[in-house]
């Protein structure tokens, strides 16, 4: 009986596999009830909160690296070196930054009376030769001290990559949806304010991508050229002279010291000395 029976089921099996797209076209069915469904249904009940950031994540081909991540690296350097002559040091180091490709983006310079000179330069140059200037601060003058800093946001750069792919599908959706003219009015309404929502987060991601590509494509590199301290003066100048000029200096302060201080004391003491006349005075009565 049970072999009779594991016949019959064999015969229904090979029956049902012998009819042609049955299959292909319960599953075709099935989507077409799904996207009827989906059509349908209410276009803003799944839209709210940020658009982009509750988008699935996936990485973007043409990857590079174990994680699947770019290699975006953003190099920041500083040094510090001692010249003869701060000037001339400036025109060397303007001049190294052109020959790499590169530029100076800000410039300050300090001095005085009291202060040794310096000048502080950042430089932007291309980010493959980077260690070739640092290398060739040397020809400057003496490096004193070179600090680097790496920061890699390839993964970031994936993260938004694939978050604005998210958002542009989603863009193309809403506005199929305001194609359809027989939705009412606060759904088309409702509809154009998720488009703009989403167009905004766009364009601020698609900012933020421009940003990581610049800043991986150039390093920066702040270059400190100062002179050295001098022990006694500078070149020509005499330090006994100096002396006497201080100490000349520091004479009239204190003169123009008191001056300032009679100002104040003249008029307590006058007060001082009418209270003691009339106490006496009053003493003498009694």
């Amino acid at each position: 009986m049970r072999l009779y029976l594991g016949f019959v089921a064999a015969a229904v099996g090979l029956m049902a596999c012998d009819q042609p797209g049955s299959g292909s076209s319960g599953k075709v069915g099935s989507d077409a009830a799904m996207a009827e469904q989906s059509a349908s249904s209410p276009p803003i009940m799944a839209m709210s909160g940020n658009v982009i950031g509750a988008m699935p994540q996936r990485p973007v081909s043409g990857d590079t690296g174990t994680t699947g991540a770019p290699v975006m690296i953003i190099r920041t350097g500083y040094a510090s070196v001692e010249v003869d002559n701060v000037d001339e040091a400036a025109i060397k180091v303007r001049a190294l930054a052109a020959s790499l490709g590169g530029h100076v983006a800000n410039s300050q310079f300090e001095g005085g009376e009291h202060n040794v000179r310096s000048a502080t330069l950042e430089l932007k140059i291309p980010a493959p030769r980077y260690d070739e200037a640092v290398n060739r601060l040397a020809t400057i003058g003496e490096v004193e001290s070179v600090n680097s800093t790496s920061e890699d946001v390839g993964e970031e750069y994936v993260d938004v990559t694939a978050r604005v792919e998210n958002a542009r599908r989603l863009e193309q959706r809403l506005i199929q949806l305001l194609a359809n003219r027989t939705a009412r009015l606060a759904d088309v309404l409702a509809v154009e304010r998720e488009l703009a929502q989403v167009r905004e987060e766009i364009e601020r991601a698609e900012g933020r991508l421009r940003y990581l590509r610049t800043r991986a494509a150039t390093s920066t590199l702040t270059v400190l050229v100062h002179e050295d301290e001098p022990i006694l003066g500078r070149a020509g100048d005499n330090p006994i002279a100096a002396a006497f000029k201080a100490a000349w200096r520091n004479f009239v302060r204190f003169i123009a010291g008191l001056i300032a201080a009679m100002g104040v004391i003249v008029p307590i003491a006058a007060l001082a000395g009418i209270g003691y006349a009339l106490w006496r005075k009053f003493w003498r009565t009694r």
